[in-house]
């Protein structure tokens, strides 16, 4: 049985205070995407890593994380104007070989999560493998209500990777395309259109999503 790991790499830079896409900024000795490359291209049982990209960064992209793929080789597509756009033209890609059967699980991650690790990748895959699918997971502990007063129960931050069977993840995708729904993330696609157990999977908070300027220091601490 072997992965694919989507990478989402088509935001932008404006909220991080920078000129550049924010997964080209340079974090420790690589670039920012480059470290979520490295962590799934780590896994043993990874068929493909696919990039999605803005229109135009192509070569940038390219030329950013090429120095860091040793004999490896990642593909690269075009997203769209929406997260959900960018999704389902990476399922697109991968089509012919999830209907093959070549490919049991995708994962899809956000670019801007630099410090996920291979663990959490791994522990994603594996379960989705297990149950159907898969979420990394955070205790949210520093939440109030509109009153003021703390919220109570348990509550959780889901992250990325999210990690699904590829067959009803395709699937839920082409359900969604004939509809014209978009989801704000692939669970909720999955959720509206598929019929998987979703797992939760222990995650920390120190995979961070860079999105301010101090989440751009915060990453760089963590990397020494």
């Amino acid at each position: 049985m072997s992965a694919a790991v989507v990478i989402l790499a088509a935001g932008a830079g404006s909220r991080v205070g920078a000129e550049v896409n924010k997964v080209l900024l340079t974090l420790g000795d690589r670039p920012v995407l480059a470290w979520s490359i490295s962590a799934a291209l780590a896994l043993e049982d990874v068929r493909r890593v696919l990039l999605v990209v803005r229109p135009g960064e192509h070569t940038a992209v390219a030329d950013a994380v090429s120095p860091y793929l040793g004999e490896h080789e990642v593909g690269i597509v075009e997203g769209g104007e929406t997260r959900h756009a960018s999704e389902w033209a990476a399922l697109r890609a991968l089509a012919p070989e999830i209907e093959s059967g070549a490919i049991d699980v995708v994962a899809i991650h956000d670019g801007a999560r630099p410090m996920a690790g291979t663990e959490l990748f791994a522990s994603t895959i594996g379960t989705a493998r297990e149950h159907g699918g898969a979420l990394p997971v955070v205790p949210l502990t520093q939440v109030v209500r509109s009153d003021g007063g703390p919220v109570t129960g348990d509550l959780v931050a889901v992250q990325t990777p999210q990690a699904f069977r590829a067959d009803a993840l395709l699937a839920a995708y082409r359900a969604a395309d004939a509809d014209g729904f978009e989801g704000t993330d692939t669970a909720s696609c999955i959720e509206r259109y598929g019929d998987l157990r979703i797992a939760a999977v222990p995650s920390t908070s120190g995979n961070l999503k860079i999105t301010f300027p101090d989440d751009v220091s915060l990453a760089a601490r963590l990397t020494r």
